[in-house]
């Protein structure tokens, strides 16, 4: 459906915003960049310095609702990006007053080092992340199958896509429509398979490439939180992005996480990289449940494992760091195509003639991964 606006019409809107530094209005200052229109559907960013956070936000919060009040559009995200990034705020370790998430959850729910939490996470129950040290790992995929394991136990799940720059749910999920727009104006999540889904990806084309700062890419996830009507959930996996970046280390600071999962293969730059994701973890204070190794092995035709990229090492450096090995997924085509045919992988495990020894396993493993994050801090 064709939006009955144009992009003159937006600005023409935003010019009536004033800039309350420069000169003039947000338009006339220059403020305004990356307008996307898809749809009804808009967003832009507000360009600013990082010591003008705090000021321009009412700004904002302005030019989302002067663009809401053109006929025909359905939903608005304006973002604050810098040129540079605001100091990193002191991490959680820095303070000895306070108590880290598996201390006392109750005291911990709601507190970062920013004090600017998602209203949401009040009615969400455990938050676990799943994070890589690099890409290509499977995280996304660990992430979505971890997810519907617990919605299998009966866990009102939650899965959030946090990778702005590389949104894999759609594609893992084969979702192609939009979110539907409440009457408060609030994105309504996708439900697929028992699972409550948000992504970047469901808004923006899957060939458009995200060129955003850092500040653009955080603050972008916190509206995917704040403008979100999430329902009551029990758990909420979060698919990290993948590195350790200051990105990923806002992120860890700015949501209150109960633990977190980190995914790797047995080959050696993924092992070397999984020491650089728990140490970022530790440095906000926030539990590394355990490490997961995935394509650790893939069956011949003769039932025999076969090990490509080593074996062991996980399991090892886990060992080595003093951080829990939660097991071994293997490189099966079943797991790597994710949802096929409309059916999960949970769906697939009786009916598919293909199903193999691997595939039952790897069902298990994410089975007792999953029993593992629902009880944990318990």
């Amino acid at each position: 459906m064709m939006a009955n606006f144009t992009e003159q019409d937006i600005r023409d809107s935003l010019s009536n915003v004033p800039d309350p530094i420069r000169d003039g209005d947000i338009v006339s200052s220059a403020r305004v960049q990356g307008l996307v229109i898809r749809d009804g559907n808009i967003g832009f960013t507000l360009e600013i310095k990082p010591e003008e956070a705090e000021v321009m936000e009412a700004t904002r919060q302005a030019a989302e609702q002067a663009v809401r009040e053109i006929s025909g559009v359905i939903s608005v995200t304006c973002v604050l990006t810098a040129h540079q990034d605001a100091p990193a705020q002191p991490s959680a370790a820095a303070k000895p007053d306070q108590k880290a998430p598996s201390d006392n959850k109750g005291d911990n729910k709601g507190k970062d080092p920013s004090g600017d939490i998602p209203e949401v996470f009040q009615r969400i129950g455990k938050v676990i992340a799943v994070a890589s040290g690099k890409g290509g790992v499977g995280k996304s995929t660990i992430a979505l199958n971890l997810a519907l394991a617990c919605a299998k136990q009966g866990l009102r799940t939650g899965l959030l896509d946090a990778d702005i720059y590389g949104p894999s749910l759609p594609a893992l999920l084969n979702i192609t429509e939009k979110p539907d727009v409440n009457d408060n104006k609030k994105l309504l999540p996708i439900e697929s398979h028992g699972l409550q889904t948000m992504s970047i990806g469901y808004m923006v084309p899957p060939e458009q490439a995200m060129i955003w700062r850092g500040p653009m890419v955080q603050s972008a996830l916190i509206q995917l939180l704040n403008d979100v009507e999430w329902p009551d959930l029990d758990i909420m996996i979060l698919d990290m992005p993948p590195g350790t970046g200051d990105i990923q280390l806002t992120m860890a600071q700015r949501i209150p996480v109960d633990g977190a999962l980190v995914v790797s293969t047995p080959h050696a730059l993924a092992l070397a990289d999984v020491k650089r994701a728990v140490a970022m973890f530790q440095r906000v204070n926030v539990p590394v449940i355990g490490v997961i190794e995935n394509m650790a092995y893939m069956q011949s035709p003769s039932g025999d494992k076969l090990f490509p990229f080593g074996e062991g090492g996980s399991e090892a450096l886990a060992k080595e760091m003093d951080t829990p090995f939660l097991g071994t997924i293997p490189l099966d085509p079943m797991i790597q195509q994710s949802i096929r045919d409309g059916k999960t992988l949970f769906d697939q495990e009786d009916s598919a003639p293909e199903a193999s020894a691997q595939t039952s396993e790897a069902l298990v493993q994410f089975t007792q991964i999953a029993k593992t994050i629902s009880s944990y801090g318990k």
